[in-house]
């Protein structure tokens, strides 16, 4: 597994913020667990749905990142090849079927133009990443 060195330097930070920080200690330990054990899922999932709602998201599922995943992957010009490589999808198909929803910048602004033009120029183009202004 490839971790880029940005991703490595944040998670050597959080083990030694954490109060388990041996070299044979879980990198996410359980405090209730006295770090013999990492946390648990139902633990993460509780916290996942809490920040989330705090976020005003709603209600998402810890699942949801993988499509996240997908969808940057392909947002920053990814192969297929790679992408399936990278979500370890045995199959093409699934990369491309179930987790083929993307939303690319090209798609906002080429549905942005076509408002456009349905509202008379209405609409205003800028530079921002997924988020076009609207006068």
């Amino acid at each position: 597994m490839n971790i880029a060195p940005e991703l490595l330097e944040v998670l050597k930070a959080w083990k030694l913020s954490s109060k388990f920080t041996g070299n044979r200690d879980w990198l996410f330990a359980s405090p209730v667990q006295l770090g013999r054990l990492p946390w648990s899922y139902p633990h993460i999932l509780r916290v996942f749905h809490n920040a989330a709602n705090k976020a005003g998201i709603g209600k998402v599922a810890t699942h949801t990142l993988r499509h996240s995943y997908r969808s940057w992957l392909d947002a920053v010009g990814t192969t297929v090849a790679v992408q399936q490589k990278l979500m370890r999808h045995s199959d093409i198909r699934t990369t491309m079927n179930i987790y083929g929803d993307v939303v690319t910048d090209d798609m906002v602004v080429a549905h942005r133009k076509v408002v456009g033009l349905a509202l008379g120029g209405q609409v205003e183009l800028t530079d921002c990443k997924f988020g076009l202004q609207s006068v």
